[in-house]
């Protein structure tokens, strides 16, 4: 709590200062890839606000995760999961007590055919089934994971088994099926809304285990206003009100203490 109270504090102290304050500085985000919508528009409400500019790189989690390990530089980690920033934290590459949960995430069926995907989901079960589904990779995407969950609660995983294109993240899953070369995706609902086209199927919540985004302010960071900034941005209702209208579940209560949704009881882990 009361690291939370101190970055509250250096929040308020950057916004009264505004964009011209002499303190503004530039700070590295690894942000999941499924995130990118929500993160960039956060990203400029951060800079009109203080001043600061984020770097924003873009990747799947795991992918992410390995990068910091290796020596990336990156000051803030914002994981599509908990387990990631949990290892990170373990492994003594964070700040103390920075780990929280930002977001909830969800999952949306979604073909660029507007004709392909019926409301309830139903197309997955049909006997045809898909020539081709796109799916992040279940072992370093949390959402590829969780969609692999959905397919085997829906009882076709090992039928569509052979359908599946398996990408990097959700970045990618996207811009595949909007270009056609798959029919459908399982992907964030957050990637999608910006589209106005095709068809989808917002997956119910209790078809997979809850996806809680974690944020955490690496070792990097920890001497950066920049960087703890931008981790106390997040936790604003301005980076709150960006993240609902991009398709997230807010944690109820305190972010540090967040809590998810009755969906379930373990967040998605990677499925190997």
């Amino acid at each position: 709590m009361a690291a939370a109270i101190l970055l509250v504090g250096l929040w308020a102290g950057l916004v009264a200062a505004g964009p011209g304050s002499a303190q503004a500085g530039e700070v590295r985000v690894a942000v999941a890839a499924g995130f990118a919508p929500a993160a960039q528009e956060i990203a400029r409400r951060f800079a009109a606000r203080t001043g600061h500019k984020a770097s924003l790189s873009f990747g799947a989690s795991g992918r992410l995760y390995a990068q910091i390990v290796s020596g990336s530089g990156f000051q803030v980690f914002l994981s599509a999961d908990a387990l990631r920033p949990e290892k990170a934290e373990a492994a003594g590459l964070t700040v103390p007590d920075s780990r929280f949960t930002y977001a909830f995430g969800r999952l949306a069926l979604w073909s660029a055919d507007p004709e392909l995907v019926d409301a309830d989901g139903t197309v997955l079960t049909r006997r045809e089934g898909f020539e081709s589904l796109a799916i992040g990779n279940p072992v370093t995407s949390p959402h590829g994971a969780a969609a692999v969950q959905v397919l085997q609660a829906r009882g076709v995983y090992e039928r569509l088994r052979p359908a599946l294109i398996t990408l990097e993240d959700a970045g990618t899953v996207h811009d595949v099926v909007s270009a056609g070369d798959a029919e459908a995706g399982l992907l964030p609902v957050s990637a999608l809304a910006l589209e106005t086209g095709g068809s989808r199927w917002t997956v119910p919540a209790d078809l997979h285990a809850p996806l809680p985004h974690q944020a955490v302010l690496l070792t990097a960071g920890a001497r950066s206003d920049a960087a703890r900034s931008f981790i106390a941005f997040l936790r604003h209702q301005e980076a709150r009100d960006i993240m609902q209208r991009f398709g997230y579940d807010m944690p109820t209560g305190d972010p540090e203490a967040a809590t998810p949704p009755p969906a379930g009881t373990k967040p998605a882990a990677p499925v190997h």
